[in-house]
């Protein structure tokens, strides 16, 4: 049986599932997020700092890349945090969250609308994708 999202005219269109890395980095209590630059896929939202794996790249190392190549930071992944998948209208993520430290670099804006350091009682008031909503649990218990 084929797999995938129907259009309203009955087309079957496979769904693709992008592989997604993400840096959950805490210091001094807080946790960084990034804000998305407007023009992209959630504008607007807070997420934590990471992004796509390229083909053949392992998912730490694309996480290094990331948050070097969106925020000017260093970091060094740990272990995994969660994994989650999640379904969106046109595509589908599987995010791999990884506990990271920062060991170099103060965060800029290179490919960031802004940063903030949140308490993990805070994360509610900040508008983060529902895709990190197991994160955020785990964060906050």
């Amino acid at each position: 049986m084929r797999r995938g999202l129907r259009t309203r005219w009955g087309a079957l269109v496979r769904s693709v599932t992008v592989l997604v890395a993400a840096a959950v980095i805490e210091e001094g209590g807080r946790f960084l997020l990034t804000k998305r630059l407007e023009g992209a896929h959630l504008a607007g939202q807070w997420e934590f700092p990471g992004g796509k794996v390229e083909p053949d790249e392992d998912p730490r190392d694309a996480v290094v890349r990331e948050c070097l190549e969106e925020c000017e930071i260093e970091i060094e992944v740990g272990e995994i945090l969660e994994v989650v998948f999640h379904r969106f209208e046109h595509k589908s993520v599987l995010l791999l969250f990884y506990r990271c430290t920062r060991i170099a670099g103060e965060v800029a804006h290179l490919g960031v609308a802004d940063h903030a350091w949140v308490r993990a009682e805070e994360l509610a008031d900040y508008d983060l994708p529902p895709a990190d909503a197991p994160v955020i649990a785990r964060l906050l218990a």
